[in-house]
């Protein structure tokens, strides 16, 4: 099975193997892998039969994969403390919007490549489908009545003074390039569910039934697609968002559920949500970064 933290494979389905990677790796002073013993497994000293015993808890569905993955999400983006950007969106201002177009124009962009990579690696034509509903609604749309998520984004961004043209001209933040680089890797170099888990997870991040899922809060506090202090722009890309998401998450977990038959493709999809929220985390404060970035041009 594959590690959570860097996707390397580590022997069968067994988790003893892991166990022993994962602290040989924190024991030599690597920080991300320290960091996950930390955050799920008590700490980088935990022994090995108990981490073993640990990563057993860790890995266990109970029966339900779909919710396992679920959870995974929120315990890592909305709970117990949720991330900083999500409490900037519940009420955003112009550089959280900012940081939010100029790094999400990026992530679009790969997105859809990585999402044609999934297509490309099944014949199941429910998956192709599926995949390619998510480019056109993401990236195409159906002009003129129904653009797409990437033109709403740069809509938003000229409602707030940011030209397009500053949008495509702009460079990804190396964090955000960090993580567009794995995303890659996992879409082109695992299986497609594999590739599934990784692109799909993200877009529970924005499921308006977050909250009856087990979250404190929503994507962003919906009173604001009322609010006057909003732009057109920004409240439309919002919304298509939210709308969006609702379906699209969840059919792609389902999806992943009714073809993960084999139990190590099944524990490698676990490993790859780990490693997608960890990415998404990252993703997140680089759209803070790039908004701080334009209060510091404006002083």
């Amino acid at each position: 099975m594959k590690c959570p933290v860097c996707l390397s494979s580590e022997g069968g389905a067994e988790f003893a193997p892991l166990a022993a990677h994962i602290s040989s790796r924190a024991a030599e002073g690597e920080a991300e892998h320290s960091a996950w013993l930390s955050r799920y497994a008590g700490g980088a000293g935990t022994d090995h039969s108990s981490l073993t015993s640990s990563l057993e808890r860790l890995y266990d569905t109970s029966g339900n994969l779909e919710r396992w993955i679920v959870l995974r999400l929120i315990e890592r983006i909305y709970g117990p403390e949720p991330h900083p950007f999500i409490l900037h969106l519940q009420h955003p201002d112009r550089k959280t919007i900012y940081g939010y177009v100029m790094e999400h124009h990026h992530f679009l962009r790969q997105w859809v490549r990585c999402c044609a990579m999934i297509m490309a690696k099944t014949d199941l034509e429910e998956v192709q489908l599926y995949e390619i509903d998510n480019i056109i609604s993401e990236f195409r749309g159906m002009p003129p009545d129904r653009p797409s998520h990437h033109e709403l984004l740069l809509r938003m961004g000229e409602s707030i003074g940011i030209g397009r043209d500053a949008v495509y001209a702009g460079k990804p933040l190396p964090s955000t390039s960090r993580c567009l680089d794995w995303w890659w890797r996992i879409a082109s170099g695992c299986s497609w569910q594999e590739g599934m888990a990784a692109m799909h997870t993200l877009e529970l991040t924005a499921n308006p039934d977050i909250r009856d899922m087990g979250s404190k809060m929503t994507y962003f506090d919906a009173s604001i697609l009322d609010d006057a202090s909003y732009s057109d722009g920004v409240k439309n890309f919002l919304l298509e968002g939210y709308r969006a998401d609702a379906g699209h998450s969840m059919e792609a977990l389902e999806l992943i559920v009714k073809h993960c038959t084999d139990p190590a493709i099944r524990l490698d999809v676990q490993s790859v949500v780990y490693r997608t929220v960890a990415l998404l985390d990252d993703y997140l404060n680089a759209r803070l970064e790039r908004g701080e970035m334009l209060e510091d041009k404006q002083h």
